[in-house]
């Protein structure tokens, strides 16, 4: 099934961007963000898994632009000291949303990239993550964004990239205590009420956050609670476009629906169907065989 709701790739603006004229990019074109540090044979054998074009415009990322956006919020230890994670960033049309596919990332999620991308104001790109090896994925967001700039000839404001990759992170966190499924809806959810109705208060915002876990069955710690507070107050004091977030978690929930009506979709819920009928079936064998039999 090709997920479609979430490493962390995020420019540092004191970079220059390749001169290409990027306000000319369109539906179809295609910018590949490449680790700084993968070796030449790394390089090729990722450019060969994404099939990638010749005429795709080639961007580098360091791992000083991932510590630039991720110190202080995982170990250093795990963003680590080679810039490894890359991706590719297709144009798609206009209105279409977003599309991630991961490959060797491990802790970061297809649908925690979209959120954060989201946020950030990526809009309307067929995303792929990949690395050589497994990789936590952190660092993949930073060379998306630098890729996104570049393509859209859109500068995305410090705040708004800093609090994407927390948004990314804390999500991949809270997923270790409820499941990343939940955390991904928890933190979907609630930006959806912010950009439809956003709370005037702390206490307002807490009663959102609470409220919305509750609806989805979720129980949060005080500190999980308080932690999704400090990150929504970032939000809201952010140059975030509610309207287009809005607009992209609307795309993303379309998707969904689109691929449960498709015939794919039908497959694969009748295949749960069956199998939820034969492990009942196999329940009440074995409770009928344990009977005990009347003999005449």
């Amino acid at each position: 099934m090709k997920r479609m709701l979430i490493g962390c790739l995020l420019a540092s603006l004191l970079f220059t961007f390749p001169a290409m004229a990027a306000a000319d990019a369109a539906e179809g074109d295609v910018i590949i963000t490449l680790g700084e540090n993968l070796t030449e044979q790394q390089k090729q054998q990722i450019l060969n898994e994404m099939n990638a074009p010749d005429n795709a415009q080639i961007i580098t990322v360091s791992n000083a632009e991932e510590h630039k956006y991720l110190d202080g919020l995982i170990p250093k230890a795990q963003i680590g000291t080679r810039a490894i994670s890359s991706s590719m960033i297709t144009i798609g049309a206009k209105g279409s949303g977003l599309d991630v596919e991961t490959h060797n990332i491990t802790w970061v999620t297809e649908e925690m990239y979209t959120n954060a991308l989201i946020t950030a104001g990526v809009k309307d790109a067929k995303i792929y993550v990949t690395a050589p090896f497994a990789v936590s994925g952190t660092a993949a967001l930073t060379g998306l964004m630098k890729a996104y700039e570049v393509s859209s000839d859109q500068v995305i404001p410090e705040d708004v990239k800093k609090v994407a990759t927390e948004e990314m992170v804390k999500t991949a966190k809270l997923g270790e205590s409820i499941g990343t499924d939940k955390a991904v809806a928890l933190l979907a959810k609630i930006k959806e009420e912010i950009a439809n109705n956003p709370p005037q208060t702390d206490a307002d915002l807490r009663a959102l956050i609470e409220k919305i876990a509750k609806d989805l069955g979720i129980t949060l710690t005080e500190d999980e609670i308080n932690s999704l507070i400090s990150l929504f107050n970032k939000m809201k004091n952010a140059n975030i476009d509610w309207n287009q977030v809005n607009d992209q978690l609307s795309k993303a929930k379309d998707k969904l629906s689109t691929f449960l009506q498709s015939e794919e979709g039908k497959t694969f819920i009748q295949n749960i169907i069956d199998i939820l009928k034969e492990i009942w079936n196999a329940i009440k064998s074995a409770f009928t065989s344990s009977e005990p039999q009347n003999n005449q």
